[in-house]
């Protein structure tokens, strides 16, 4: 199942999470897939695209 998750940033967070996602990598649990993202302009909301056969790996 493909699902669309929709992350709202705080203001000027979005340099942090980028530089810890470039270090440490989405630290998702087996089984959930990262498929694409993409942000808005303001950096504010971020729309990634996850696979899993799982929902409850959201809540890991």
């Amino acid at each position: 199942m493909l699902y669309m998750v929709i992350e709202y940033f705080n203001a000027g967070a979005a340099p942090e999470i980028y530089r810890r996602a470039r270090e440490r990598g989405r630290q998702t649990p087996p089984g959930l897939e990262y498929v694409s993202s993409w942000v808005d302009f303001d950096y504010f909301r971020c729309f990634q695209l996850m696979r899993t056969d799982d929902r409850a790996l959201f809540d890991v």
